[in-house]
């Protein structure tokens, strides 16, 4: 292997020999140090050495950007490292894998709450719940939007302006920053502002620092003390359940109060979810494809089952309330109104949707506490919220001595024994004579005189 003493014109003149893939040029100078030249033209300096009788062929780098003398430096440093018995390329490895660990550690540092945040809600969205085996629920990850919002705009359910949530002042910090102390400064604010709604965020956060953890961008960055910490946990509000229930001899009150609503759709949408035990958003999400008047059913939307829903009977009260509403859902529009719809280009058309409202964005009915509460403001009722009305629908069953099952089954709960999961499918028919008693129980009770169509 014939050697030269490197010179810019012999680097600039070196070329492939014709027949060859690539032909070299090695200096005299320097041990190791060669020049490579291709057959498109190429070259590079590379550095060649033998190590534990292996030769090791490394490509220093193009002569256009690097100058004789520091390929010359680069090849004495790597014969350095041979001859004290160190591969290069698995010294070249190690360094990149150490410059990559300090990188991402950087980055851990580095990584908002915010970001990590959108990371792990796709993480919600696209995998199933280790739980349940199930996709989450669209409810469940509108949840976690809600509660980490920064607010501002307005609310499709009431029209006013939305707050922010309790998880927004925690999105701008690092992650590096959450740190017990961090987090019992948050809680103390976020409890001022709602004990409730603090617990229920600070439950979800926790869930998502766990997620962190087990993930490889984000391991260690976030100590579980963050959490578990004496310091967090005494300042913790204690989660009590909510006991609002209807009572035997509210009945004939309540049921007063909302009749008397002058607004047929919500007095009716109210009387529904103390008749069926439904959820508020499954009801208010009813549409008329959904009820079969014939067959006497609804199909609810069920967060529990999912897009298939459940079939729950429609009770002959209800049914009376329903038909009233489609009654007047049917009803056109005056000329002037039906003029103003063809001017938009919007053709006017009944509502889809059982509860409907004209003023809602999206068509079905938004707000209906405010009147529920001016209702029952006169009657001296102590305060009931309508999750109360689906409790009470439990509750007020037992007086007619229903099986738990069925009441079970008719709200849409999970089975809670082995026998109901495995061994019980009630027939709807089943299903309507214990809810056509339990509807007739309550209208007894509330002294109203209901006969049923025949």
């Amino acid at each position: 292997m014939a050697k030269v003493n490197f010179t810019a014109a012999r680097v600039e003149a070196h070329r492939c020999a014709e027949g060859k893939s690539q032909s070299f040029l090695w200096d005299s100078k320097t041990p190791g140090l060669g020049l490579r030249a291709t057959t498109g033209g190429a070259k590079a300096y590379i550095f060649q050495g033998k190590i534990h009788g292996s030769t090791v062929r490394i490509t220093i780098g193009d002569p256009r950007t690097w100058t004789i003398d520091r390929g010359q430096e680069r090849a004495r440093s790597l014969q350095t490292l041979i001859d004290g018995g160190i591969d290069p390329r698995e010294h070249e490895a190690e360094q990149k894998a150490a410059h990559e660990g300090r990188q991402a550690a950087k980055r851990r540092q580095d990584v908002t709450v915010g970001e990590a945040w959108e990371h792990y809600l796709v993480h919600l969205r696209t995998k199933i719940s280790p739980k349940t085996k199930k996709p989450r629920s669209d409810r469940y990850i509108a949840d976690h939007v809600a509660l980490s919002s920064p607010g501002g705009g307005i609310s499709k359910r009431g029209g006013k302006e939305k707050v922010r949530g309790p998880l927004a002042p925690l999105m701008p910090r690092r992650l590096s920053e959450i740190t017990a102390t961090s987090m019992a400064d948050w809680l103390e604010v976020e409890i001022s502002r709602g004990p409730t709604n603090a617990a229920h965020a600070f439950g979800l956060f926790k869930a998502f620092i766990r997620w962190c953890d087990t993930h490889e961008t984000y391991a260690g960055t976030v100590s579980h003390d963050a959490y578990a910490s004496p310091k967090v946990k005494g300042i913790l509000p204690r989660s009590v359940a909510k006991n609002d229930c209807l009572q035997r001899e509210q009945l004939s009150v309540w049921f007063g109060a909302v009749r008397g609503i002058a607004n047929p759709v919500i007095g009716a949408y109210l009387q529904g979810l103390l008749i069926t035990g439904a959820r508020r958003e499954e009801l208010a999400a009813l549409r008329w494809e959904d009820v079969d008047f014939r067959w006497r059913s609804l199909t609810i939307n069920d967060k529990v089952e999912g897009t298939g829903g459940r079939t729950i009977p429609l009770t002959p009260y209800l049914t009376s309330l329903l038909l009233t509403l489609k009654r007047l859902n049917e009803i056109p529009p005056n000329k002037r109104q039906v003029a103003r719809h063809t001017e938009k280009g919007e053709p006017w058309a009944p509502s889809e949707w059982v509860f409907a409202s004209k003023t809602a964005s999206d068509g079905k009915i938004a707000e209906p506490r405010h009147a529920h509460n001016r209702a029952l403001a006169p009657t001296g009722l102590p305060h009931m919220s309508l999750h109360g009305l689906r409790r009470s629908f439990g509750t007020l069953s037992e007086w007619v001595e229903v099986p738990v099952g069925v009441v079970a089954q008719i709200q849409g709960h999970k089975p809670s024994a082995i026998a109901e999961k495995h061994y019980r499918r009630r027939p709807l028919d089943l299903l309507r004579m214990w809810h056509d008693k339990i509807e007739a129980w309550m209208l007894e009770q509330a002294r109203m005189n209901f006969e049923p169509l025949k």
